[in-house]
């Protein structure tokens, strides 16, 4: 497998919003983390980026990171199988720019549009606990507040929804998750949801390509 150089890729649109390479904040992921660095020593193995354009109105905010995926190249959702329908799909609605190669090299630049999530750091079993979601969500408040310009949120699955909600200052009870459900927020932007695009989801059919692209294509829509 090859083993990536990390100093070579571009640095976050957000930097000042980052956590440290080593953050402590989550003692169970900080032990996953060294566990892996010492099994894939090649391997991001540490708090995945931000990526996209630091001017985009559509911010779109996932789980966290995946163990092959953005864990492994420390660009979200690249390289695992969330990613393909993804960047396809961004590309579909010209908001990617580029051709997706599943490596943080392969150029590919977004357009109008960045990549956050609930959490930073890679959760055994891709399950962080709610402790995890709490400690992380400061980080995620901190790039909404970086991202001026973004006025709609697209919710990838129920954590990411929630997390969303209140950094956006809503309330869980009168926001509850569904896929294309629409909520517009006391902070004065929508935020749609979706359900994942993680490999189960695709391939038990709770997500298609189609449903997928609406939510997408409502965006787009409501865009100011």
């Amino acid at each position: 497998m090859r083993a990536y150089r990390f100093f070579m890729f571009a640095p976050s649109p957000i930097p000042a919003t980052e956590p440290p390479r080593d953050c402590p904040h989550c003692p169970r992921l900080v032990d996953f983390r060294h566990a892996l660095r010492a099994e894939f020593p090649g391997w991001w193995n540490a708090p995945v980026p931000a990526f996209g354009d630091p001017g985009a109105w559509l911010a779109i905010i996932g789980l966290a990171p995946g163990k092959h995926g953005a864990n492994r190249t420390g660009r979200p959702f690249t390289g695992d199988f969330a990613g393909d329908l993804l960047f396809k799909t961004l590309a579909g609605f010209g908001l990617a720019s580029g051709v997706y190669g599943g490596r943080p090299d392969d150029g590919l630049t977004l357009n109008g549009a960045i990549i956050l999530n609930a959490v930073k750091c890679l959760p055994p079993a891709n399950k962080p606990s709610p402790a995890e979601i709490h400690a992380c969500r400061p980080f995620l408040e901190g790039q909404v507040a970086a991202l001026p310009t973004v006025r709609i949120v697209i919710a990838l699955g129920q954590i990411a929804h929630q997390s969303a909600v209140k950094v956006l200052g809503g309330r869980l009870p009168k926001a509850r998750f569904g896929h294309l459900a629409e909520h517009r927020l006391p902070s004065g932007m929508i935020l749609l949801d979706s359900y994942h695009c993680s490999r189960y989801n695709q391939n038990t059919g709770r997500l298609t390509a189609a449903m997928f692209e609406a939510v997408f294509a409502r965006a787009v829509a409501l865009r100011p």
